[in-house]
């Protein structure tokens, strides 16, 4: 039995009936780790002896008699932008560099209630800021298809974690397509969760309005449980809504598509996209469409305004979140010999710890913010806000979901946009309307691109609190593929 192949659900159903332990199952994911790590990067941070500290509790907590859920015990990853007690939380950029937080996130006390053992923490653009983990301060993270190309961003890291098997689970955030871009790039599963079901308590912050943590894994399944666990009503969080949990986990088992009606936005393809990748959606939708799902075309005529008005609204929210990164209290400080004003030293201290992305952000917000210029730019991209969202409750009278190529292309080579920040933006084009509207949304893979042979992501969206529909269309293009496939698209990490 290779343990590190097996599917969380499955890790789980082993433990519980005591044909592995907990420790064992930490230990062979904590040597894969060790195998491949330095070709990946995935990790900014593990520690062996605390994970098997945390595995050894759930182990004497089962031996004790205590009914743990179906994930206690799952080893995963957590990325470096939750708060973490007991690990540092840098979210990838020197001005945090070496930070111990005083308290956790909700999504890591809720992981570690639910008998999660977390590996470590991992890499990520710095404050979440990219779409390739490139502009992380540690180094960029490598795809785990081909170890010249980017693992996806900003939850790069957590991504290619799961590809390469180091974890059979992870979390991320998604600002305006985190987790759906790199799980498409790496042929895994990704799911933004209804912007509000899942905590923002504890996430260092990017865009606050946008943010939403949510699960990667190998199955539809897998990210199912993860998203039950942690998510939910959480008070420290104003934003966070208070209903239940939609059901998810009983929508992924189900896996049926029969009546559903499923809309092709006609705004996402065309030029830009990549022909493979546009071949493996079409077939996606045909395969939906022989499972007995009705598919019609459906027009969002505002989401071609979406990147501009992300553009605008993110940096603004990001121009004020920075702020609070200012050398008087934590992290990195430079320049403070005495002589300094605290002007000064903020100044050095921003300069020294920030990276170019960051910096560029934050130019940008300030200025679409500023006096003389608020209406013209971060005004006028609320109004494109609301457009969208129209437009999906528009949609979503005619369908029960919407499909997309998750990304217009597949996984690019580590710099070859690094000096291009427009055609690296692009990287998000179908992500990001769903984001603005805080509709739920999740990338399933469909397949390989015949030009480069790696992964294409299928993106299924639903209605605010319509998750379970991603889930359930989601597993119901999983099982298909598997059957045609003889088995998960991810058997191995080709280039490991």
């Amino acid at each position: 039995m290779s343990l590190i192949h097996e599917s969380a659900a499955e890790l789980g159903r082993l433990m519980a009936a005591g044909e592995v332990s907990a420790v064992e199952v930490a230990q062979a994911h904590l040597d894969r780790i060790a195998e491949v790590e330095p070709k990946v990067h995935a990790f900014l941070h593990v520690d062996p002896e605390a994970v098997l500290v945390q595995a050894r509790a759930v182990d004497e907590r089962r031996a004790a008699g205590e009914e743990l859920g179906p994930l206690a015990g799952v080893p995963i990853a957590h990325k470096d932008v939750f708060t973490t007690v007991d690990m540092p939380t840098t979210a990838g950029s020197k001005i945090l560099e070496g930070w111990r937080p005083p308290y956790d996130a909700t999504v890591t006390r809720r992981l570690r209630e639910a008998g999660l053992v977390i590996l470590g923490k991992t890499n990520l653009d710095e404050f979440a800021m990219g779409s390739s983990t490139e502009n992380s301060a540690y180094g960029p993270t490598h795809n785990p298809w081909d170890l010249s190309r980017i693992p996806g961003g900003s939850s790069g890291g957590a991504s290619a974690s799961v590809a390469a098997y180091q974890a059979p689970l992870s979390t991320g955030t998604d600002t305006g397509g985190s987790i759906r871009q790199p799980a498409a790039v790496t042929g895994i599963v990704g799911m933004k969760p209804t912007y509000g079901g899942s905590s923002r308590y504890g996430l260092i912050a990017f865009a606050s309005s946008l943010d939403t943590p949510g699960p990667f894994a190998r199955t539809v399944l897998d990210a199912a449980l993860l998203h039950e666990a942690f998510s939910g009503h959480d008070p420290m969080d104003s934003t966070s809504i208070a209903k239940p949990v939609p059901p998810v986990v009983e929508a992924a088992r189900q896996a049926d598509v029969a009546g559903l009606r499923v809309g092709v936005v006609k705004e996402f393809g065309g030029e830009g996209y990549q022909p493979g990748v546009l071949a493996r959606f079409r077939e996606a939708v045909d395969l939906l469409e022989s499972l007995g799902a009705k598919v019609v075309e459906v027009s969002c005529p505002s989401f071609e305004y979406a990147l501009p008005a992300y553009y605008l609204i993110a940096p603004s929210e990001c121009s004020s979140n920075l702020a609070r990164f200012d050398a008087m209290r934590y992290g990195l400080r430079v320049g403070d010999d005495g002589t300094r004003s605290a002007e000064e030293v903020m100044a050095l201290t921003r300069a020294a710890g920030f990276g170019p992305e960051v910096k560029r952000r934050i130019m940008l917000g300030t200025y679409a913010l500023s006096s003389g210029y608020y209406d013209a730019y971060y005004g006028s991209a609320q109004k494109v806000r609301t457009l969208i969202a129209r437009d999906f409750d528009a949609a979503f009278h005619q369908v029960d979901v919407l499909v997309s190529p998750t990304t217009p292309t597949t996984a690019f080579p580590i710099g070859e946009r690094a000096d291009d920040p427009m055609a690296m933006y692009l990287a998000d084009l179908c992500t990001i309307p769903s984001n603005l509207a805080g509709n739920a949304a999740i990338s399933v893979p469909c397949g390989l691109a015949d030009e480069d042979g790696l992964p294409v992501g299928l993106q299924i969206m639903a209605p605010v609190l319509g998750d379970d529909r991603c889930y359930r269309v989601g597993a119901a293009v999983e099982k298909a593929f598997e059957s045609r496939w003889g088995g998960p698209l991810l058997k191995e990490a080709p280039a490991l």
